[in-house]
C-alpha cells in the first residue's frame, strides 16, 4: 500500500507568514538549481569563478548583496595550474572559503553522495558550482526529455534538501532562438526542472561586450549588459523593463501607439485603422487581435483601447490619456463612416488559449 497524500489546506496555507527565498545572490540567484549557459570559450568559466570569490566575501556581485558562504567549485575541465592563474588575474587575496575540485565521480558514479558528504564537513556551504554538467551527466544514448529532466532532477534534489544554490554550467545550441530558454543545449527537461536559468552571449565573436538574461521562478527576467575587462565580466548597465516589454510587443501594435499619441482620438473599423497607420502585411483581423492582446502595453503608455459592436459593425477606440480630443467636442478626430456590415476579416477572432510556461 502506498503512502496517503501530505495535503495541507488552502485556507491553512494562506494565513502561513511568507517564506521568502534565501537568496545567495539578491535577485539573481536563490537557493535551489541553476543553469549557467553559454556558447564555448564565451567566459562562463571566468564568471563563475567570479561568482565563487564574491560569495565567498559576502562582496556585492553587480551590484546585488550575496550572502556570505563557503564554495565548492568542481571546474572539471580545468586544472589546478589554470584555476591558478584565473585566481591571480581576478583577486590578489582570497579566504579559505573556496574549495576547488578538478575530478568527481559522474552522477551514475555517485557525485550527489560526494557533495553531500563535502557539505556535512563544511555546514557553511552555500553554493557549489559544477562547471560543466555534461563532465558529470552519465552517458546516454537516449536522449529524451525524461533523461534530462532525471539527470538535473538529482541536482534539484541535493540542492533543495541542502538549501543550497547549485549552479550547473552548460552549453547553448548553435542556432539562436528568440525564447532564451530554447537556447539552452538539450530539452526542456533542462530549463523545466531548473529553479533559473541564465545566458550568456557576446555581442559578437571576440567582442569584450556580453549580454546575461536571466529568468527563473523566483527571479524575475533581467538582462544585464556586461563588458570583460581585466579578466572579469562588469556590469555595464541593465536594460529596462520597458525595453524588455517592448522587444515583445508587435511591430504593428507599436505603430498603432505611435499613431494613436499624435491623433489624441480616433474611431474606426480594424480595416480603417490598418489603412490609417500603413500596417502592411497583418490582416485586419490579425491588427484587431494584436491590439486586444497588448490593450495593457498600450494602457500604460497614455492609450486606451475601448471596442464595441455597433449596427455598422465592431469599432475600435483609441483615446489619448490626458488629450483634450473627444466625442464632439473641438479637437476630435471625426469617426469614419463604417460599411453596412462587417467582412467576415473584420469580424473578432476568437481568443487564443495561452499556454502556461513550462515553470
Amino acid at each position: 500500500m502506498t503512502g496517503g497524500l501530505d495535503a495541507v489546506a488552502a485556507s491553512w496555507l494562506m494565513q502561513q507568514p511568507v517564506e521568502e527565498p534565501r537568496w545567495v545572490v539578491e535577485g539573481l540567484l536563490t537557493a535551489g538549481l541553476h543553469i549557467l549557459a553559454g556558447a564555448p570559450k564565451v567566459g562562463k568559466s571566468w564568471l563563475a569563478l567570479d561568482l565563487a570569490v564574491h560569495a565567498s566575501l559576502g562582496e556585492p556581485m553587480w551590484e546585488m548583496a550575496t550572502s556570505p558562504c563557503e564554495v565548492l567549485y568542481l571546474c572539471l575541465e580545468d586544472t589546478h595550474a589554470r584555476v591558478q592563474r584565473r585566481l591571480w588575474a581576478l583577486t590578489d587575496e582570497i579566504g579559505e572559503e573556496v574549495w576547488v575540485v578538478v575530478s568527481a565521480c559522474s552522477m551514475a558514479e555517485g557525485l550527489v553522495g560526494q557533495v553531500g558528504d563535502f557539505c556535512d564537513e563544511h555546514p557553511r556551504v552555500g553554493l557549489v558550482i559544477i562547471d560543466t554538467l555534461q563532465r558529470v551527466r552519465p552517458p546516454r544514448v537516449d536522449s529524451s526529455y525524461a533523461a534530462d529532466y532525471g539527470d538535473l532532477g538529482e541536482l534539484k534534489a541535493l540542492a533543495d534538501s541542502r538549501g543550497i544554490a547549485v549552479v550547473a554550467v552548460h552549453h547553448t545550441r548553435k542556432m539562436g532562438d528568440a525564447d532564451v530558454l530554447n537556447r539552452v543545449s538539450g530539452t526542456t527537461g533542462i530549463t523545466g526542472s531548473a529553479d533559473s536559468t541564465m545566458v550568456l552571449e557576446r555581442a559578437s565573436r571576440g567582442s569584450s561586450s556580453a549580454t546575461l538574461v536571466a529568468t527563473g521562478r523566483d527571479v524575475e527576467h533581467q538582462e544585464l549588459r556586461l563588458r570583460f575587462q581585466s579578466c572579469r565580466w562588469e556590469l555595464v548597465g541593465r536594460v529596462s523593463q520597458e525595453e524588455i516589454e517592448e522587444r515583445e510587443v508587435p511591430e504593428c501594435v507599436v505603430a498603432v501607439l505611435a499613431f494613436a499619441l499624435s491623433a489624441e482620438r480616433w474611431s474606426g473599423t480594424a480595416s480603417a485603422l490598418a489603412e490609417a497607420v500603413g500596417v502592411v502585411g497583418v490582416s485586419p483581423a490579425v491588427l484587431g487581435k494584436r491590439v486586444a492582446q497588448h490593450s495593457g502595453f498600450l494602457g500604460e503608455r497614455g492609450v486606451s483601447v475601448r471596442r464595441e459592436h455597433t449596427r455598422g459593425g465592431n469599432v475600435i477606440t483609441l483615446s489619448r490619456e490626458g488629450g483634450e480630443g473627444c466625442e464632439g467636442t473641438p479637437g476630435a478626430t471625426p469617426l469614419p463612416s463604417l460599411p453596412s456590415q462587417a467582412s467576415p476579416s473584420e469580424r473578432p477572432a476568437p481568443p487564443e488559449q495561452q499556454l502556461l510556461p513550462g515553470f
